[in-house]
């Protein structure tokens, strides 16, 4: 099997989380294929089983956008292409998987389509996360084949919160944001889209998200849902 990952962008090691992920992928049998161009990763979709997302690739232009960000769009900025859409709608009309970490949900942010398939979308301006640390306590609030009889964990990561996200979601984790409000903040979930499987872990921000025996265990189950290679999913 083979698994395409976009990698790469601002503010995280994607170079070490991107090896994390493929170390999880490679007991499954899947050879990962590592892009960093937004348009190459796409148009390398046709035969292959999984896309994987973990990248922070944007226009840096829209709405809401710090101008920290917005200096760097010249750069930085990247909006999938036409026969780059083109070719995720037939990853997914082909039954094909997609992974999307962490960052993913801030990705190509003049695509719709993109987030009506991940479920979520950031909105600058709105959607927010509190500094990385202390360890968050990730609850178990599902029982889908992603963490059935998995316990909860704890773990250095960001929360992600006030996203938009799709009315129809089913989350498995959960956890709250570090603060005085602990407000609770969905993390993970799995849905079929387009005739493909979906799945969107908030979580992975550095290794040692990945360290954690309980995230990998989750993150390798996910992997094995979207390739529909568990038949137990």
């Amino acid at each position: 099997m083979r698994a395409v990952v976009l990698s790469g962008g601002l503010t995280h090691d994607f170079p070490a989380t991107t090896a994390c992920l493929a170390d999880l992928l490679a007991p499954l049998g899947v050879d990962t294929e590592v892009h960093e161009e937004v348009d190459g990763a796409f148009l390398a979709l046709p035969g292959a089983d999984l896309f994987v997302v973990n990248a922070l690739r944007w226009t840096m232009t829209g709405p809401g956008v710090p101008d920290r960000y917005r200096e760097q769009a010249g750069a930085e900025g990247a909006s999938p292409s036409p026969a780059a859409r083109a070719a995720f709608a037939e990853h997914l009309a082909a039954g094909r998987g997609v992974l999307a970490m962490h960052t993913a949900a801030l990705c190509f942010d003049d695509w719709p389509g993109w987030a009506d398939a991940l479920g979520a979308r950031w909105v600058w301006g709105h959607s927010q996360h509190p500094p990385l640390g202390p360890e968050i306590e990730v609850s178990v609030v599902g029982d889908g084949a992603l963490v059935h009889g998995v316990d909860g964990f704890s773990l250095v990561d960001e929360v992600y919160g006030d996203m938009e996200l799709a009315g129809d979601l089913d989350p498995q984790l959960a956890a709250p944001q570090p603060g005085p409000d602990g407000r609770v903040m969905p993390l993970l979930w799995a849905r079929e889209h387009g005739g493909g499987r979906v799945v969107y872990d908030a979580l992975g921000h550095h290794p040692p998200s990945y360290a954690v025996p309980e995230h990998r265990e989750i993150v390798t189950r996910a992997a094995r849902w979207a390739l529909r290679s568990d038949d137990g999913a």
